[in-house]
C-alpha cells in the first residue's frame, strides 16, 4: 500500500473516532477530515492524493444543491399547511380501530415522506399522533415508533425521499455510472414499506411497551398551581437577603419566576440574588404554598382575586422539543435566561430515555429533547409562534392567505417530480426553479427559506464528499473492495460471492449509520459499492441501492436517525425499546433488499 492509502486509513479512523465521541459535531468532523485531505495534497510525496482544484471541486457537485432545495420545498409545504391539512385528514380514522388507524397512519406517513423531508412530517403528526392515542385509549408510546419508522419507509422509495439518496446518486453519475432515477428505489423501497406496514400493524404492538409521557411525572398537586406577584416591604428584613436565604423558597410548593426590579426583569440566578425594597416577585405556587408565602415576614402578596390558576387541562403546562432549527440548542437554561425570554419556567427535561428534573438550569439543551413547561396562556402562545420549541399540544395553524396558497406548493412539487421522473431535466434542474417560484409566490418568503436549510448537514456533506474523492484518486475505495471480495470469496461458490458482498456491504453500512451520521454512512460507502462492482465486473447499481437502503432504514437505535431521535423522547421511551422493535425490522429490511436486488440489478 502507498503511503496516501495508509494517511487515508488514519483519516478515516479519525473520522470514525470522531463521530462516535461526539464531542465535536458531525458537521465539523467533517469539514477536519477535509481539511487534513486537502492539505496533504501540498506535501511533494503525496502524488496521488487530489490537487486544490479537484478538492474544490466538491463545491459544484448538485447532490447537496439539491438537497438544500429540498428543504425549502419541504418548507413550503409545511408553511401553507399541506402537511398540518394531510395530518387533519388522519384524525377521522380512530373509528378502524387501533390497528386500521394505525395502518392508514403509517401508509399516508410513508407517503408523504417520500416525497418531502421526513423531519418536518414526523414534527407535525406528533401532536396528531397524542391525540389520537387519546381518543383510542392506548399509550401514545404504542403509536410514536412506528410513525417514526413510516417515515423512513417513504424516504427509502424515492430518490428524493431522504438526502442519502440524492447523495449516492450523485457519486455514481460522477464516477460514470449515470443516475439513479426518481422511483429506481420503489424496487425495493415500496414492497418493503408494504411488509414494514404489516409487521408495525399488526406484530410490533405485542413488543411496543407503555411507557408514560412527561406528564406522568406531575402529581395531582404539581398539577394546579397559582402565579402570583410578591412585593418586598422597605425597610424589611429581606433586603440584602436572597430568595433561599430569606426562606421564601423553604416550602417546596413555592418558585421564583422572574424578580422585576425598576421594572427590568432580573438576569442569572433568581434563587441567590440578593433582593432590595421594592423588588417585585413573580412566584408559582401550588396550593400549599400560597399560605407559605403570605406568611413570609416582610413580603405583601398579591390580592387573592389576582391569582391565576395555571391547570394543565387549561394547556399552560405543555410539552415541546427542542426543534431542528432552534437557537437555544447546546445552551444552558440559566444561559438563556428561559424564565425571562420565554415567561415559562422547565420543570423537566427529557433526553435518552432519562427524565431530568434536578439541577435542570445546568443542563445544555440540545436538538430533540422534550422539555415540560408551565407558564401563562399568553406566554406559551408565544413560544407557538416562534421555531426554538416546537409544542406537542396541538399543531401550529398556518395563515389563512397560507393556505390558500397551498394548491401552488403541492403543484409545484408535482411538476417537480414529473419532470425529475421521466427525465426532462436533472432533478437539480427542476428544484432550483421551483424554489424561485415558491418565493416569487410567497408560499415561503427567502429568509423562511433559508432557514429551513439544515446547513449543518450541508457541510458535514461537502466534507465527506472530499474524502470520498480522496479515497477514490488514491485507491483506498478500491483496495477495500478488492478486500471485501477476497475475504468473501473464500470457500464459496463463485455464482453466490456477489450476494455475499451484498449482504456484507449492507451489513457494514447498517452498523456504521446507527453509530455515525447516514450521510457520512453513505459518502464512506457508496465509492466501496462502486468499486466492488468494478472488481466484479457488473453494474454496481445494485450495490448502491443497498447501500442507500441500510443507511436509512435505522429501526435498532433512537439515535441513529433523526425521527427516532424525536418520538424518543416524546414517547418516555428507554433505549432497549428500540432495539426490541426496531431488529426484526432492521431484518427484514436486510433480507428483502438483499433478496430483491439481484432480481432487478443481476449480477451477469
Amino acid at each position: 500500500m502507498t503511503w496516501e492509502i495508509w494517511f487515508i486509513f488514519a483519516v478515516l479512523a479519525l473520522t470514525f473516532g470522531l463521530f462516535v465521541w461526539e464531542k465535536i459535531t458531525p458537521d465539523v468532523t467533517a469539514m477536519v477530515a477535509f481539511g487534513l485531505v486537502l492539505a496533504a495534497g501540498f506535501l511533494p510525496f503525496a502524488e496521488t492524493l487530489p490537487d486544490l482544484r479537484q478538492m474544490i471541486s466538491v463545491f459544484a457537485n448538485p447532490a447537496p444543491l439539491t438537497v438544500a432545495a429540498m428543504f425549502i420545498l419541504s418548507a413550503a409545504l409545511q408553511k401553507t399547511g399541506v402537511i398540518d391539512g394531510m395530518a387533519n385528514v388522519l384524525r377521522g380514522v380512530t373509528r378502524f380501530g387501533y390497528r386500521g388507524t394505525m395502518l392508514v397512519i403509517i401508509l399516508g406517513v410513508a407517503l408523504l415522506s417520500a416525497f418531502i423531508n421526513n423531519t418536518p412530517v414526523v414534527i407535525v403528526f406528533l401532536p396528531v399522533i397524542l391525540s389520537l392515542a387519546r381518543s383510542l385509549d392506548v399509550p401514545a408510546s404504542k403509536m410514536l415508533i412506528p410513525l417514526s419508522y413510516a417515515s423512513i419507509f417513504g424516504g427509502t422509495s424515492t430518490l428524493v425521499g431522504t438526502s442519502t439518496n440524492l447523495l449516492a446518486s450523485g457519486i455514481l453519475d460522477s464516477s460514470g455510472h449515470g443516475r439513479l432515477h426518481m422511483f429506481e428505489f420503489a424496487w425495493v423501497g415500496l414492497p418493503m414499506m408494504l411488509v414494514g406496514a404489516v409487521y408495525l400493524t399488526f406484530i410490533a404492538p405485542r413488543l411496543l411497551p407503555v411507557r408514560q409521557q412527561l406528564t406522568a411525572l406531575l402529581t395531582d398537586d404539581e398539577r394546579k398551581e397559582y402565579i402570583t406577584e410578591a412585593f418586598v416591604r422597605p425597610k424589611s428584613d429581606l433586603v440584602g437577603k436572597t430568595a433561599v436565604g430569606s426562606g421564601v423558597l423553604k416550602n417546596r410548593g413555592v418558585r421564583v419566576l422572574e424578580i422585576i426590579r425598576n421594572e427590568v426583569a432580573l438576569r442569572g440566578d433568581l434563587k441567590n440574588t440578593p433582593l432590595e425594597a421594592g423588588d417585585r416577585l413573580v412566584l408559582s405556587c401550588r396550593p400549599g404554598g400560597v399560605a407559605h408565602a403570605r406568611s413570609v415576614e416582610g413580603l405583601d402578596l398579591g390580592l387573592e382575586v389576582g391569582l391565576e390558576t395555571i391547570s394543565a387541562h387549561k394547556g399552560s403546562i405543555v410539552e415541546g422539543i427542542i426543534g431542528p432549527r432552534s437557537t437555544i440548542a447546546g445552551k444552558t437554561i440559566r444561559e438563556l435566561n428561559f424564565r425571562q425570554r420565554f415567561r415559562v419556567i422547565i420543570i423537566a427535561i427529557h433526553r435518552r430515555g432519562i427524565n431530568l428534573r434536578d439541577q435542570i438550569d445546568t443542563q445544555p439543551l440540545a436538538e430533540g429533547d422534550t422539555i415540560l413547561m408551565m407558564g401563562t396562556n399568553e406566554a406559551i402562545e408565544q413560544i407557538r409562534r416562534g421555531d426554538d420549541i416546537l409544542l406537542l399540544d396541538r399543531p401550529a395553524t398556518p395563515a389563512a392567505s397560507l393556505r390558500k396558497k397551498a394548491p401552488l406548493a403541492i403543484g409545484t412539487v408535482a411538476v417537480v417530480m414529473f419532470l425529475a421522473s421521466f427525465g426532462f431535466v436533472p432533478i437539480e434542474g427542476a428544484v432550483i426553479p421551483a424554489v424561485v417560484f415558491l418565493f416569487l409566490t410567497g408560499c415561503v418568503t427567502p429568509k423562511e427559506g433559508y432557514a429551513a436549510i439544515d446547513w449543518s448537514i450541508l457541510m458535514l456533506i461537502y466534507g465527506m464528499l472530499g474524502v470520498g474523492i480522496a479515497m477514490e484518486s488514491t485507491g483506498t475505495a478500491a483496495l477495500i473492495a478488492g478486500g471485501l471480495v477476497n475475504l468473501t470469496g473464500f470457500g464459496i461458490p463463485p455464482e453466490w460471492i456477489p450476494v455475499v458482498l451484498l449482504l456484507a456491504i449492507y451489513l457494514v453500512c447498517t452498523t456504521m449509520t446507527e453509530v455515525i451520521s447516514n450521510n457520512a454512512s453513505v459518502v464512506l460507502m457508496t465509492p466501496i459499492a462502486i468499486g466492488l462492482g468494478s472488481v466484479l465486473d457488473v453494474d454496481p447499481r445494485g450495490f448502491v441501492i443497498a447501500v442507500c437502503v441500510a443507511a436509512s432504514a435505522s429501526f435498532a437505535t433512537p439515535i441513529g436517525y433523526q425521527t427516532n431521535t424525536y418520538v424518543y423522547g416524546v414517547g418516555g421511551y428507554k433505549f432497549t425499546d428500540f432495539l426490541k422493535v426496531g431488529l426484526p425490522m432492521n431484518t427484514i429490511y436486510c433480507l428483502g433488499t438483499v433478496l430483491i436486488v439481484p432480481f432487478v440489478w443481476p449480477f451477469n
